[in-house]
């Protein structure tokens, strides 16, 4: 169950923040075995002034139509499942919302499946 969380600049419309949390689960969908009913999402907006972001990291230039979107899932999936993931959300974003691919940011947060508990105080992944 990867929990999903999508941080941008406020003033996108929601029909914007759909598209993009729909492009990010199918590319989960897609290339990282998640299952396609498993949609665990909190996309937030931002004033400007508390959406920090060095412009230019890496020789990547960003603008203010950065997404970035970190995700905490278990661990288990290959380099190669990973740059299959981040390229294909980049190309879903691009062609659904007309971003930038220089303007997504992904970061995978990898946990051992104990630390999750899904509901009523039980760690339902747990050996």
């Amino acid at each position: 169950m990867p929990l999903v969380r999508i941080s941008l600049v406020e003033g996108k419309p929601e029909t914007y923040r759909q598209k993009v949390g729909d492009a990010v689960h199918r590319a989960m969908v897609e290339t990282i075995n998640v299952p396609p009913f498993d949609r665990f999402q909190i996309i937030t907006c931002h004033v400007k002034s508390d959406f920090i972001y060095d412009a230019e990291y890496l020789n990547i230039s960003r603008s203010d139509d950065l997404i970035m979107i970190q995700i905490t899932l278990n661990t288990g999936r290959t380099t190669e499942m990973k740059k299959a993931f981040y390229k294909r959300v980049v190309e879903l974003l691009v062609q659904d919302v007309k971003i930038r691919p220089e303007d997504v940011l992904i970061c995978l947060v990898e946990v051992a499946k104990e630390n999750w508990s899904f509901g009523n105080g039980v760690a339902q992944y747990a050996s």
